[in-house]
Order: C-alpha cells, then structure tokens, then sequence
C-alpha cells in the first residue's frame, strides 16, 4: 500500500510597491519554493499569507494597513514584510493579531517567521529546490536589481531610513543572474536600484572576473555586458551624473534599449535647491539635445513633484517652460505629500491643496500634448515590438515598443495578431496614436 505523502503547507503572497519590492518578493517566494512550500493563488487556499508592504508615502502606508487588514479577515494568519515593517509598533497596533513583522530585504526574517508559522512536513519528496527563481512577473521580461539604498539625503523621501545606504551587488553575480533569467526565457532585462548611476561607488567600482577578463562595479560596464546577453535591456531609475553621457553610444550601438528613465522630481533651481537633489546644477537641457544626436530615437521618461512647499508660481512656471523645450517622451507626475520623517514637512510655506490640484492639471494637460505629438510622429513608421498578451478571441495583442516600460509608460495594440504569443518581438508599422498608445499591424519590413 502506497503511503500518503504529507501535503505541503501553501503561501499566498499579495505584493504591494514599487518593482524593487516586486523583486524581494520573488526572492522570498523563491526561497519557500526551495524550502517545499507551496503557492496559493487564493487567501481560502493559503496557510499563510505574506504582505510585502510599501511605507514610502502616507497614501501608500494607508493602502498597506488596507492589504493587511483585507488579508487577516480573509484568511486570519498573516505575516507582514518589507518598507513598512520598519513600523511595526503602527502594524502591531492595528493588527495585533499578525503572526510577526520584518523589515525590507530582511529575507532570512521572514523566511524564519513562515518557517515558525507553517513548518514543512520532512520529505525527501517535498524538499526539493525548483528549477529556476519563481517569478510574480510574465516569463518574458524580468528585474534585476543591481544594488539595495540610497546615499542622497532628499528633503522628500525616506528611503535611506528604510532601506540604508547604498549597497551594490557584485557585478558577476548579477550577470550570472541575468545570464539564468535570460536562459530561462526572459526577453527584457529591467535594470532597477534606487540609484543606477551610482552603482558600484560604495565598493569603489571593484572589478571582478567574466568571461576570461574583467567587469568593473559600474554603470557603464555591466550595461555593455548585460547587452551581449541578447535581451532587451533597459535603465530605470538612473541619476543625471556625467557618466550617464558613456551609455547613449552604447543605445546607439543596440546594445541597451534607447531609453533612460531619470528622476528629474523638478527643473527650478530653487525647489532643486530645497530638495536637496543630487546633480541639480547639470545642464540637462544641453546634455538631452547631445544624447539625441547620438541615439536619436532615445525615450527619456521623468517623473515630477508639484506643490512642494515654497514652489511659487514662478517656479512652477519654469518647470512648464522647461518640459517644453527638453521635451520629455514620458512623465508622470505627482502631488507633494508629507512623508513621516521627511525633512520636507519642517519647511516653510506649504503649498495649499487646491493649489497642487490646479498645478497638477496644468502640468498633465502638458505632458499629455507633448506626449500625443511625439506619437503622432510615429505614425508611418515601423518599431519593434515585444508582445505582453494577446486575445485569441478577437485576434488582437498588446505589447510595447523599446519606448515603453511594462505598466508605467504607453503600449502598442495590434490587430490581426491572434498567432502571435507573449515574448514575441515583431515588426509593427504604425497605423494610429492617441496620447500615450501606438495601434499598428506586424509587418515583415
């Protein structure tokens, strides 16, 4: 008579914040996946449920203690992690019934705390470690942080509280890594830290060995390597500092992808100022003007603050002015909020709430006419495309060109598209634009 294997325990995960949180929660789930734990889709199903939390701003702490509330009367047995663990005295206060709390990337912390809450029957059956990482994002593209912290000291933000100082990984590591996911069948790499351009200054840009020579701890470097991976590789979250200027030729070359995300957060000099941002004297305007000559079809997304407190009109007004002539081809923008323990909320003239809203509309009403130009200009053209899904019913897909980064900039619609599958790259001529979307057909030219 055969013997009945114990059945392991189930983990469901709701993951909340930014895509450096995303991928601590692969790793966490990866962990228990090698540790014979198994994943729940459902709270019913789950023996126990994680919430990897976000505690950069209030809204997001709000929308945390909203997930964590859901999860315990759904399910009841709940273990809380990442940004907003750093307050655990706020979490243990509204749920004292939560089963433990850890902090960011406290990997080994939570594990732990799963471990204690729902132990794995032994099984040589069960024990076994998976094949490759799981992942929460589609097979086809995938994160790689480069480093954990921050070293600036924003007036805003917070993250150096949670999240520390600057902390690179190793730059062979992170090409083995991107070297298994692209193996795996990941077609695009997104390159995620809390500072890009600043990888690798914490352990002074160390080379190591790859591939019978030698890759330093920089920017630069792994970006060079990392496109002769044969994926897509974008740049997220990088700083405006002088050696940005080296990897425009390399998105030229077609070894990164034309595309820059840099967060701007302001262009007048006296909110810069207030906001103590890193590099707020580089002359932006001239540098952009220079990165398109080299690699003209360059995407440069930014984000902004508006209603910072002391932003006169005049400021606000030189930042509308400015986005007019850099001509930015993604924005986002968004209302200043106070932030427990930013140093911010201690400064003087607080931009009143009617005010931001009026700003913040006079701000997306410009983006959103620079933007619908820009793609205007696309149609005719033909663009490569990656497809994210596609509807076999009606035939049609959707994906993104090189210009668009998964679920923060436009997407490309295509009809007559039911063969195609997600992953796909395909040649797309340009039919039509609204503001932010493409819509074309595949095309062999």
């Amino acid at each position: 008579m055969a013997t009945k294997l114990p059945s392991p325990p189930k983990i469901g995960m709701v993951s909340l914040g930014c895509p450096k949180a995303l991928v601590d929660s692969e790793r966490i789930l990866t962990k228990l996946r090698a540790d014979g734990y198994q994943m729940s889709g459902d709270y019913d199903d789950a023996d126990v449920v994680l919430v990897n939390t976000c505690g950069f701003l209030d809204s997001a702490k709000e929308e945390s203690l909203e997930a964590i509330g859901e999860a315990i009367a759904e399910n009841g047995r709940v273990i809380v992690t990442g940004c907003m663990g750093n307050e655990a005295d706020v979490i243990r206060q509204r749920f004292p019934d939560v089963l433990a709390v850890t902090g960011p990337h406290q990997y080994e912390a939570v594990v732990g705390a799963v471990h204690d809450a729902a132990p794995v029957p032994p099984s040589p059956f069960i024990n076994l470690v998976p094949e490759r990482d799981l992942k929460l994002t589609p097979r086809h593209y995938s994160y790689l942080k480069i480093s954990e912290g921050c070293n600036h000291r924003c007036a805003f933000c917070i993250i150096p509280s949670i999240r520390g100082d600057l902390v690179s990984r190793r730059p062979d590591a992170i090409l083995r890594e991107a070297e298994k996911l692209v193996e795996a069948g990941t077609k695009e790499l997104l390159v995620i830290s809390q500072d890009t351009s600043a990888y690798g200054v914490d352990i002074k840009h160390q080379p190591r060995p790859w591939k019978g020579g030698e890759v330093r701890a920089h920017m630069t470097d792994l970006a060079r390597e990392l496109g002769k991976l044969g994926a897509w590789v974008r740049l997220h979250y990088v700083y405006p500092y002088p050696h940005v200027d080296q990897v425009i030729p390399l998105m030229a070359e077609g070894l990164i992808l034309p595309y820059l995300d840099i967060p701007f957060q302001h262009a007048s000099p006296n909110v810069l100022k207030a906001m103590k941002r890193p590099a707020n004297e580089a002359k932006v305007l001239e540098r952009l003007k220079a990165w398109r000559a080299i690699a003209p079809d360059i995407a440069v997304r930014s984000s902004f603050v508006v209603g910072f407190p002391g932003e006169t009109e005049e400021d606000f007004q030189y930042l509308l002015d400015w986005l007019d002539e850099a001509q930015l081809d993604r924005v986002g923008a968004f209302r200043f909020e106070p932030v427990e323990g930013a140093a911010a909320n201690a400064l003087p003239n607080p931009v009143p709430e009617e005010v931001k809203e009026e700003r913040y509309a006079r701000i997306m009403e410009k983006t959103a006419a620079i933007s619908a130009a820009k793609q205007q200009a696309k149609i005719g053209r033909t663009l490569d495309v990656i497809i994210d899904a596609v509807d076999s019913e009606d035939g049609g897909a959707t994906g993104r060109s090189k210009a668009d980064a998964p679920e923060i900039d436009g997407e490309v619609h295509l009809r007559d598209a039911g063969h195609l599958k997600a992953g796909d790259i395909v040649r797309v001529l340009i039919e039509d634009a609204d503001d932010h979307d493409l819509f074309g057909v595949e095309t062999e030219n």
